[in-house]
């Protein structure tokens, strides 16, 4: 065989592999299910205290509902800071002593800089924080529900976003997205013994772990909770996930709206997956199966990359190798196969089962974004969310 044909070989392994790796994910959870019986809450601690990170960048249209959601959280002790950057806060008032709106003097344009603009101006010593984008809504029990898991010991928790809104076909797409990496980020990936991956808000950490892990850091553009998650695991911390803590996420409903923030999103991948083949390695050499699993996770491309690559092969070997070319179509069918599977894991509303028909549009808008993500923070900083059209 030669040095060619082992290149074509093993980048068809390498890519395929990341077809069949959902549904292997999968059966490793239910084994493990099957053989270890699953956590019990069998403790509660005293009500811990929170300070709830609510970051802004320009637009305040959205605040009001935010902070109103989560007032009317079932919990005590909390306190909500509200970081505006570069905004006008003329018109944001709360009536409540547990709302602080903080203006920085100075832009800072930066997630990680909102974050600790707001902890050091902490009301008091909070244990814990959470993170809330501007246009999240916030579950009445969303803390309760992340306590569950801090009392097993757990010192970073991811919770769920779900749709907020699902009002064109690609906010149903963006949701259907997001309901795969639940599944398989989330759920299978914990429950097999690694961590959840995090989605940026609707989590929480210790904040002294959350500031030993950034502190020193100064990340700009998009993607610090992918430096964030390698930081936990590099550790030695496993990010646990939490289903019933839910914030519901403004899904991206125009089309430049999606192409400018999966812009920022590849740019992340490009620029962070690096840190898998550290985790990976790091998990080989010191057996430890949490870093290794979820090394292997930060490693596996955007998913319409390998899809589109994935279908390439497929077309390839119809001319070439008639065996190759069916076992790519049996891989993808194993995909289709497992992302059904986690639509039907939780009640998905129909018009998203119906947007899938738009799955091709949605894979060209992000074949766009991937012309421009090696500038995707220059074109844009954060989601602007407008009322976009099918």
């Amino acid at each position: 065989m030669t040095i060619n044909s082992l290149f074509w070989t093993a980048l068809q392994v390498i890519i395929g592999f990341n077809l069949v790796f959902p549904l292997l994910l999968a059966a490793l959870y239910y084994l493990i299910r099957i053989f270890k019986n699953p956590s019990r809450f069998s403790f509660r601690h005293k009500e811990a205290d929170y300070g709830i990170i609510v970051t802004a960048y320009e637009q305040t249209t959205l605040l009001p509902a935010v902070v109103d959601s989560i007032l009317k959280l079932n919990y005590e002790r909390y306190h909500v800071y509200v970081v505006a950057d570069k905004c006008d806060v003329s018109g944001l008032h709360f009536n409540s002593d547990k709302v602080t709106v903080l203006r920085p003097e100075q832009t800072i344009a930066s997630n990680t800089g909102s974050h600790f603009y707001a902890i050091n101006r902490f009301h008091q010593p909070h244990e814990r924080l959470t993170i809330i984008d501007s246009d999240n809504l916030v579950d009445p029990e969303y803390l309760n529900r992340l306590n569950d898991y801090f009392d097993q010991g757990f010192e970073a928790v991811q919770g769920v976003r779900e749709a907020k809104n699902l009002n064109t076909v690609y906010a149903c797409l963006d949701a259907a997205r997001d309901k795969y990496y639940h599944y398989y980020d989330g759920k299978m990936l914990f429950g097999a013994g690694s961590s959840a991956t995090l989605a940026g808000s609707g989590m929480a950490f210790t904040t002294e772990l959350y500031k030993e892990c950034l502190g020193h850091m100064d990340i700009k553009g998009a993607g610090f909770d992918k430096v964030l998650q390698y930081e936990l695991v590099r550790r030695g911390k496993r990010i646990a996930f939490a289903p019933d803590a839910i914030v519901f996420d403004e899904k991206t409903s125009a089309s430049d709206q999606l192409v400018k923030q999966r812009a920022r999103w590849i740019n992340t991948w490009f620029k962070y997956f690096g840190y898998g083949f550290r985790l990976a390695g790091a998990g080989l050499v010191q057996g430890n199966w949490n870093k290794m699993l979820f090394g292997i996770v930060l490693l596996r491309p955007p998913l319409f990359i390998f899809l589109i690559a994935s279908l390439a092969f497929w077309f390839i070997n119809l001319f070439i190798s008639p065996v190759a070319a069916l076992a790519w179509f049996c891989g993808l069918s194993l995909f289709v196969t497992g992302f059904i599977i986690s639509l039907a894991s939780s009640a998905t509303d129909p018009r998203i089962y119906r947007s899938l028909k738009g799955i091709p549009r949605f894979v060209f808008l992000q074949l766009v974004s991937l012309t421009k993500a090696g500038k995707a923070n220059k074109i844009s900083v954060a989601t602007r969310h407008e009322t976009g059209s099918e």
